[in-house]
């Protein structure tokens, strides 16, 4: 049985919703850049077989709430979704957060890292890291 609840403009509330456990699969949540995906793939290839990207939001930073991004084994709570091969787990408490985001790798002279491009981010700290 699907049913589709509308929230208006929270746009991860949007979603359908099937009955299904949490642990369903998704697409397109999160988009990656080309630079990042390498650099991820590059990361996975040292780690164990059965760890994916995990993508969360917590309390911090500058601006009020910080991402991070480490590799660890899905926990069955977790939304999980797939991008050119890359897999990566939202944690269901930032899943509203990051939503239609894109992650993009910069290894240029100004500095070497993640950036998360968050469009329901109200504004962003300068390095980067931290938004609300």
């Amino acid at each position: 049985m699907d049913l589709t609840l509308n929230f208006g403009a929270n746009i991860a509330a949007n979603l359908l919703v099937d009955l299904k456990p949490p642990s369903l699969r998704m697409s397109n949540m999160i988009k990656f850049t080309d630079s990042a995906l390498q650099k991820v793939r590059e990361m996975s290839s040292e780690a164990s077989p059965e760890k994916v990207l995990r993508i969360f939001v917590e309390a911090g930073g500058c601006s009020g709430f910080e991402y991070g991004m480490a590799l660890d084994e899905p926990k069955s709570t977790d939304r999980v979704g797939e991008c050119s091969g890359v897999n990566y787990a939202v944690d269901a408490d930032s899943l509203d957060y990051l939503a239609g985001s894109e992650i993009h790798f910069d290894d240029g002279l100004s500095g070497k890292g993640f950036e998360i491009r968050n469009p329901n981010a109200e504004s962003t700290c300068g390095c980067g890291k931290s938004f609300n």
